[in-house]
């Protein structure tokens, strides 16, 4: 395995993991009559595509759990539906192919290059697994549950939600709809160690669903989104708590790199025009939002972001994203009524 090439991919697509079904805009999660709407605020501005990768019912969604660029320019789709769990677009929302039946519980979607080669690493919280595949689908290794870890009686109280890659070879994986453990596996894809759960003193994580590895610096900070309490937690490589990201109001699915910046889906926020409605938030190199799409600028008092909400109804239930290679963003979306991915694309400031 070259832990180079896996470093080289991590910001730019392998945290790309994102995740869950889509929503409409001219068919897929917007009104009709609003348009090709802009979003954000500044020079953080993103106007929606309409009708962005629709398709006929011969290449159905459900819930939509992850989407990816490959090298080549090709954007992968990961859905439940065990018709076809994953759809390859091109750009522009044509079908380039798909494959998979096998998936019902599909939701974590991860790139890596490893010895030259892309694979996927996909979870499935349905058969209590992960995976690692081919651009193809062939499966290349199947991981059941950590036995070693003395968490679970069984292998179906472990319910992985995402796969990230570390900078040494190895991987971590969240439980997040499970025991919300984040479990380390060394290079030999062999279990190291886990932390989360129900550790005190704040070290816990409730609904550790997506997770991160930032090797923009040296500390590799693993971050992961506790989305039942509003934040996201930092933790070194060795997972011990080192700081937290207050999100008040909103839970945070992903994290997803932008250069220095980092982009956070929120399935819902608290307020707003209901809980369905989430949005997306900028966080700029200090770790505080500088804008938000689908959600009004975030307001500090004291240090401390006020209550986040949405204040449009662009998306439903968005959980995952995607930004690629032309700095446009794909939103993937949960429980969104079987809809295709909004896709966004950047306003020049």
């Amino acid at each position: 395995m070259n832990s180079l090439d896996r470093r080289e991919f991590l910001l730019s697509l392998s945290a790309a993991m994102v995740g869950l079904s889509a929503t409409s805009v001219l068919g897929q999660s917007q009104k009709a009559e609003a348009g090709a709407e802009v979003l954000g605020q500044g020079k953080y501005k993103w106007k929606v595509v309409p009708n962005w990768g629709v398709l006929d019912a011969s290449t159905p969604v459900n819930d939509c759990h992850g989407m990816i660029q490959t090298k080549d320019g090709r954007i992968f789709l990961l859905t439940n539906d065990t018709h076809n769990n994953v759809i390859i677009y091109d750009r522009a929302g044509k079908l380039l192919g798909k494959w998979g039946t096998e998936y019902p519980g599909a939701h974590g979607f991860t790139l890596a290059v490893e010895d030259g080669q892309e694979v996927f690493y996909i979870t499935d919280q349905n058969r209590n697994q992960f995976y690692k595949t081919a651009t193809d689908g062939k499966v290349l290794r199947t991981w059941d549950y950590p036995e070693k870890s003395g968490k679970y009686a069984n292998q179906g109280e472990f319910k992985p939600t995402h796969v990230a890659l570390s900078p040494d070879g190895g991987l971590f994986v969240v439980d997040g709809y499970g025991k919300s453990w984040c479990h380390r596996y060394d290079k030999k894809g062999e279990w190291v160690s886990c932390f989360g759960g129900d550790q005190p003193e704040g070290a816990n994580l409730a609904c550790a669903h997506g997770c991160w590895v930032d090797t923009r610096d040296s500390k590799n900070l693993v971050w992961i989104t506790s989305r039942q309490e509003h934040k996201i937690k930092r933790y070194t490589m060795n997972g011990k708590l080192v700081d937290i990201i207050e999100l008040t109001g909103a839970e945070p699915n992903f994290i997803v790199p932008f250069g220095d910046h980092t982009f956070i889906p929120y399935l819902t926020s608290n307020e707003g025009q209901g809980q369905k409605n989430g949005f997306i938030s900028i966080l700029g190199p200090d770790h505080k939002i500088v804008a938000n799409l689908a959600a009004p600028a975030p307001v500090y008092t004291d240090g401390k972001v006020e209550k986040l909400a949405a204040d449009t109804t662009v998306f439903t239930y968005p959980h995952g994203i995607l930004i690629d290679d032309q700095k446009s963003i794909y939103v993937a979306q949960w429980n969104s009524g079987k809809t295709y991915p909004i896709k966004l694309e950047r306003v020049p400031a």
